[in-house]
């Protein structure tokens, strides 16, 4: 018969027994969550990396699996070292292409290995024009390491990274818009021999679609070091665009990816426009100085009503003034509902445009009368002349535009087809051929010429100077002011707009310098016509032939 002490015994037996089993049960179930990176960390049997890799799907910005970005992207990392040191050959799972390969230190000729996609990498010869995809590892990478070993072990991998947020980086995760072209890395590894500052750098070419005009690709690589969990970084790389490819060039080896990115993102775009608007808003306040400078020469100087330099000059102040006007009504604004409403500022912002454009090629056409040809230039009536062209020329291409209704909404987009910036301009889509016309070939027409006026102007300066100088030797400060100065007339800011292309921070210089054109023109006639018109006639020279000028006119 059990005793009531033997069945409290039992009891208790139970109860400890339950506990333990409760305290195993938790154990084996916490390293369930692999994604923390520790389970697996120095693991790498198939079981391991299949486990691993499902975390690139699983760790996404609003997934509920805690994840630890660091410790996962270290383990991939470490991978290339493991597949060194253990004389691994080749790999190949649906998320991961790998080989590792012996290469001689004595080699005659550079290496060339195929990266395609769904293949392991294997050797390919430089002749060979498949598959586009492929890595050039320079002869010399492998010499400068005979000194150390004869023999090296390179591991190339081709890794899909998924749609989460591993190998994305911080500047990714704020930039929804940007992305790892197809979620691949690739991996080039000596193992503990460590390859930085290369004399020749190797070369990785992805092969694309071409991307959509508002997007441009960036050659990186992953950097431990940068930020808390390490990013991306373009340091030591150059990026070569094409339309279908893209050639990556580096001093180093490591994980490297192709980004791909708009050339305006919301970011980039909000700072632009506060650098226009802080430069427009200075030049509206110096073109505005202008023009009470050039009325207060003109009732001090009776003289000064005559001479058509200065119309000219505060004809081009005015249609730049109104066209900072009308860039700040069209990008203050924001959307505007009214299609009618929308399609007036699109209209006013156009024909200002082309106004500014006009009266910049009419200052080369009057440059070019007053240093070029001199003789033989008298015009009846000559800035009425000018005046129908500055200010009726750009009327006509407007109304013709403005009747094929090619004025309205328009928007920058991003990759996800968000908008980062919207204004009333040309109609997207619909209107891109009259864009092009009446906006990009005015503006070359006009830039072309007034490059090849400046040119002759500076090439007189330079050469009349030396010839009256005779022997003497040294700069010619004189000249070459004249010269920046004339370059603000004839729009040289603008002339920045066709190396924007090459990437954002040409579109930043060009936006602060193209906005601060009206201090430079107000700079520019502050000197040339105040306080002493004598003295600066002397220094200049156009001032003195306009002078002429304008006398056989009269």
């Amino acid at each position: 018969m059990v005793t009531p002490g033997a069945l409290r015994v039992l009891f208790l037996l139970l109860l400890l027994l339950w506990a333990s089993d409760m305290e195993n049960s938790e154990i084996l179930e916490q390293p369930r969550n692999v994604c923390l990176g520790l389970i697996n960390e120095g693991n790498y049997e198939s079981f391991h990396l299949e486990n691993t890799a499902g975390c690139f799907t699983k760790c996404r910005q609003s997934g509920n699996e805690p994840c630890d970005l660091k410790n996962l992207q270290r383990y991939w990392l470490k991978y290339e070292f493991h597949l060194v040191e253990n004389q691994m050959g080749i790999v190949n799972t649906s998320f991961l292409k790998a080989v590792v390969q012996s290469v001689s230190t004595n080699i005659s000729e550079d290496l060339f290995f195929s990266l395609t996609p769904s293949q392991v990498p294997r050797p390919v010869t430089e002749e060979e024009h498949e598959p586009p995809d492929r890595v050039r590892l320079p002869r010399s990478l492998f010499e400068s390491l005979q000194d150390s070993s004869s023999v090296v072990r390179l591991a190339i991998t081709l890794l899909d990274i998924g749609p989460g947020n591993l190998f994305k980086g911080p500047e990714l995760s704020l930039e929804d818009s940007s992305s790892v072209l197809n979620n691949r890395v690739v991996g080039l590894s000596l193992g503990n021999i460590s390859v930085s500052r290369l004399a020749e750098p190797l070369e990785i070419t992805f092969s694309h679609q071409r991307p959509p005009s508002n997007m441009t690709f960036s050659c990186v690589f992953w950097d431990v070091t940068k930020g808390s969990t390490g990013d991306w970084s373009s340091t030591g790389c150059s990026t070569e665009l094409s339309a279908k490819r893209t050639v990556c060039r580096c001093d180093h080896l490591t994980f490297f990816a192709l980004l791909l990115r708009p050339i305006l993102d919301r970011a980039t775009v909000q700072a632009l426009i506060r650098i226009s608007q802080a430069g427009c808003g200075a030049s509206m306040i110096f073109l505005a100085f202008t023009v009470v400078l050039y009325a207060a020469l003109r009732f001090y100087r009776q003289r000064f009503k005559s001479e058509d330099a200065p119309k000219v000059h505060v004809a081009l102040s005015i249609s730049l003034f109104l066209l900072n006007l009308a860039f700040f009504i069209n990008v203050g604004h924001g959307r505007e509902r009214s299609d009618a409403t929308c399609w007036a500022r699109g209209a006013i912002f156009h024909y200002f445009l082309l106004c500014t454009f006009t009266w910049m090629g009419l200052e080369a056409f009057h440059l070019y009368l007053l240093v070029i040809k001199v003789f033989n230039t008298y015009f009846g009536h000559y800035f009425l002349k000018l005046s129908l062209v500055g200010w009726g020329l750009p009327a006509l291409i407007v109304i013709g535009t403005g009747s094929a209704n090619s004025y309205g909404h328009y928007a920058i987009r991003d990759k996800k087809n968000m908008a980062t910036l919207e204004l009333c301009w040309f109609r997207e889509k619909t209107a891109v051929s009259a864009l092009y016309v009446t906006v990009h070939g005015y503006f070359l027409i006009t830039c072309l010429f007034s490059a090849v006026v400046l040119g002759l102007v500076a090439w007189k300066i330079f050469t009349l100077s030396t010839a009256t100088a005779g022997k003497e030797q040294g700069p010619n400060w004189k000249g070459v002011l004249t010269v920046l100065g004339l370059s603000s007339l004839v729009g040289v800011t603008w002339w920045l707009a066709i190396l924007t292309p090459l990437g954002r921070s040409t579109i930043y210089v060009f936006a602060l310098f193209n906005s601060l054109q009206g201090v430079f023109i107000f700079c520019w006639f502050a000197v040339l016509y105040f306080p002493s018109r004598t003295a600066v006639s002397s220094s200049s020279g156009t001032a003195r032939i306009d002078q002429v000028h304008t006398a056989s006119q009269e």
